[in-house]
């Protein structure tokens, strides 16, 4: 990834692509786009589930016209760390723990769960996450371009 793609992403980004993406998740889940709160966990307050994730992202590349690899968070969220370095035996490492923290930086501190299950990432989703996986999707696309 370019440095373009991994820079900060600012709170004029997320507003910049937020509404589109609020509707977007709430034609998915069958919402109305009011209901649809940047830092609404999809799962637990918006009754989202595992496979809508996968819809969502079927959508969400059609309206903004990116790609978005499956597991593109979780991989984003490790970063350079070695796999074994992140989770072991399904649960995520302190290590692990930290750098998803950081990089779920919208996500409330006390959502996080020690120790936490690889399989809980999702749980943590927000409608901010996934404008966050849109921007980065956009800056990829450009310096691709």
């Amino acid at each position: 990834w370019s440095d373009r793609v991994k820079q900060e992403i600012s709170k004029e980004d997320i507003a910049a692509v937020n509404p589109k993406v609020a509707q977007v998740i709430a034609d998915a889940l069958g919402l109305d786009a009011a209901d649809v709160k940047p830092n609404a966990q999809l799962i637990e307050e918006l009754g989202a589930e595992s496979i809508d994730f996968l819809d969502l992202v079927f959508r969400l590349e059609r309206s903004f016209g990116v790609k978005i690899p499956r597991g593109k968070i979780v991989e984003d969220a490790r970063g350079d760390l070695a796999e074994s370095d992140f989770e072991q035996k399904g649960v995520l490492t302190e290590v692990g723990n930290k750098r998803l923290r950081e990089f779920l930086s919208e996500v409330p501190a006390e959502r996080f769960k020690t120790p936490m299950k690889s399989a809980d990432i999702p749980k943590l989703f927000t409608p901010e996450t996934f404008c966050k996986v849109v921007i980065r999707a956009q800056r990829a696309a450009q310096a691709a371009a």
